[in-house]
This record gives C-alpha cells, sequence and structure tokens, in this order.
C-alpha cells in the first residue's frame, strides 16, 4: 500500500510522464493505492483559481478515481485532523499535513515529489 499526495495522483493519471521512475515503479506494483479525500478538495480549488486545467470536470475525474479498483479515499475524520495538529510541522498547507497526517497513520510510504514534505516524511517515495 502507498498513499499518494496530490501530485502523485494528477501526475499518475493525467500526466504519467512526469512521475519519477521510483514513484511509477511503486504505483504500478502496488496492490493498493491510497488518496486523502482532501487531495478532491484540493484539485477542485486550484482548477476554480485556474492554477490546473484537467481535461474533464472535477466531479467526473471523481468518479473516474473511485472507478479505479485498486485506489481507495480516505475521508478527513477526526482522527486525521487530530493528526494533523499533532504534526511537530511547520508547514501551513491544510492539505499537505492532511495528507502527511493520513500517512502517519497507516503508517505508510507517502508518494510525492514535495521537497518539503520529503523533508519532513522519512517514508516518502520519488
Amino acid at each position: 500500500m502507498f498513499v499518494l499526495d496530490t501530485a502523485a495522483l494528477i501526475f499518475w493519471t493525467l500526466d504519467p510522464e512526469r512521475l519519477s521512475a521510483k514513484a511509477r515503479q511503486a504505483i504500478e506494483t502496488a496492490d493498493r493505492l491510497v488518496v486523502s479525500s482532501i487531495s478532491i478538495w484540493e484539485i477542485g480549488i486550484k482548477v476554480k483559481r485556474g492554477r490546473l486545467d484537467i481535461p474533464i470536470s472535477i466531479d467526473k475525474y471523481a468518479d473516474r478515481l473511485n472507478q479505479l479498483e485498486k485506489l481507495d479515499f480516505i475521508p478527513v475524520d477526526v482522527n486525521t485532523w487530530l493528526e494533523n495538529l499533532s504534526l511537530k510541522w511547520e508547514h501551513k498547507d491544510p492539505a499537505d499535513r492532511t495528507i502527511v497526517a493520513t500517512a502517519q497513520i497507516l503508517d505508510a510510504p507517502l508518494v510525492t515529489s514535495d521537497r518539503n514534505i520529503i523533508q519532513f516524511y522519512n517514508n516518502t517515495i520519488w
């Protein structure tokens, strides 16, 4: 099992050439991929603000993601928020903090290209 951050999810599903070789191999060989539901919110915000262009609506994108057999969305529940709050990390991005909290709760490797996350969370793949 691997947790994907928002960028890894976008790269894997919409622009696979942007994945590193290690990230691509991890995703291809995984029996289960987990994504925090906050990633859909983050993608939707970026689309709304014109910082990301995807070829379909966010609703259709989410529907297609839900149809992928080995991909599971994990809801952001109270335990995830509490883990988010307990992180000894000055990073202020709520999505990044929630994704790291999700990986920590699951004790899982996190596929990410984000340097801030890589420096904080030791169990990353890129």
